[in-house]
């Protein structure tokens, strides 16, 4: 007996950053796309991201950039706490040597980027309480099997489902693992203004990073990431309890001056949030399948990382838009009557493995380093610190954010 399925060109499986982004990315290109989302209303995890160059290229080529400068401040640069006294001793102008030029770094609400995206497409391209319990295939099709028994078949399939990807399982991809470390965050408004430097505050050192940054006037965002094998106080149930979290946060900058404190005193307790850091191992990326055929991953899905150099919202959104353009291609441009569609979308679908495989390979492998060595402890790695580690972050991020991934012209 014949079953009924839904045909649909292109599904894209998570309405996340990298999902909404890469359905905008093919929207724009005049190219439909369903976006499946297994909660039932869009799902706003965690508060806030740092964007740079290359994320807000992304955007700009997506035309969303602007509507979101509006509601953030550019970034100038970096001011360094001491570990030994909390007190902020030095003070980092980003490219200062102007050797990168038209750098950008904003932090913005994930709210606001993730309902501006949502705004941006035609109505019906989401669809929620959507969960995808198996993949199948049906020739050259893809038959995706949600948990309502409704069955979809299509031509290309794109996981943008998250560090827990079902279509990164089905692909063969190695679960990814995690550093060690967890990260509380916080989100905190100042009715009467924050009257903080556009600056990021951080210190980091003896196993814990901590910093802060405005998000605009009103708004400030903060972090904090520790290794809790090295916090005897640590409790399994701090993910559920942010009066824990707040006071273990505050014990570690019990030195800094007032106004760091104050960011974290002031913080609402549903305003906090503890997570694990995860990251794929990047020779699963190197040598995994990403692609196969006419299925990928993108965002989380592909290159989980640390956050330690802001570059997990930013490459996904480089994704998106490279993976939009190597598809409007497969789509949009036939050579010939005879051409074979199919044949299109798979070689698409290589260019877009080519071009982001060795970037998500270095991203990652960047953002664990700089990670491990800002949170290490011991003499030598507090001397590095001291000497010339402040530089070095800042042409870190700026040299990892000097990326183009390019406009969605064909």
């Amino acid at each position: 007996m014949e079953r009924n399925y839904e045909g649909v060109d292109i599904v894209i499986v998570g309405a996340g950053l990298a999902g909404l982004t890469t359905a905008l990315s093919l929207h724009r290109l005049g190219l439909r796309s369903l976006v499946l989302e297994s909660s039932e209303r869009l799902r706003i995890t965690g508060f806030a991201l740092t964007l740079w160059t290359n994320g807000w290229r992304a955007m700009d080529a997506v035309g969303i950039g602007n509507s979101l400068r509006q509601r953030s401040t550019q970034m100038k640069g970096l001011k360094i706490a001491s570990p030994d006294t909390g007190l902020f001793t030095s003070e980092t102008a980003l490219d200062k040597d102007g050797k990168f030029e038209g750098y950008e770094s904003r932090c913005v609400r994930r709210k606001d980027l993730l309902e501006t995206l949502v705004n941006e497409l035609p109505p019906g391209t989401i669809r929620y309480s959507s969960k995808v319990a198996t993949i199948d295939e049906l020739g050259r099709f893809k038959l995706v099997h949600l948990a309502d028994g409704s069955i979809l078949k299509t031509k290309v399939l794109i996981g943008c489902d998250g560090v827990n990807s079902v279509v990164a399982k089905w692909l063969g991809l190695g679960t990814p693992v995690s550093v060690g470390r967890s990260a509380i965050r916080g989100l905190v408004e100042f009715p009467n203004g924050t009257g903080f430097d556009p600056m990021f505050h951080v210190k980091f050192g003896g196993g814990v990073r901590f910093g802060f940054l405005p998000i605009d006037e009103k708004t400030v965002y903060w972090f904090c990431t520790f290794t809790p094998s090295q916090v005897p106080s640590y409790e399994e149930d701090w993910p559920e309890n942010p009066i824990k979290m707040k006071q273990f946060v505050l014990s570690q900058i019990d030195k800094m001056p007032e106004e760091a404190q104050n960011v974290v005193e002031r913080t609402p307790l549903d305003k906090l949030s503890c997570a694990q850091l995860k990251f794929r191992l990047p020779w699963n990326v190197l040598f995994g399948n990403i692609v196969k055929n006419n299925v990928c991953v993108a965002g989380d899905a592909l290159h989980p990382m640390t956050p330690d150099i802001g570059q997990g919202g930013c490459s996904s959104l480089e994704d998106s838009v490279v993976l939009g353009r190597c598809l409007g291609e497969a789509f949009l441009k036939k050579s010939n009557e005879e051409d074979d569609e199919f044949e299109r979308i798979e070689k698409g679908l290589e260019k877009y493995r080519k071009d982001r495989r060795w970037r998500s390979f270095r991203l990652i492998s960047v953002a664990y380093c700089v990670g491990f060595i800002q949170e290490s402890k011991g003499k030598m790695m507090s001397f590095l610190r001291k000497v010339w580690f402040s530089s070095y972050t800042a042409n870190a991020f700026l040299k990892m954010a000097n990326f183009d991934c390019g406009d969605l012209v064909l």
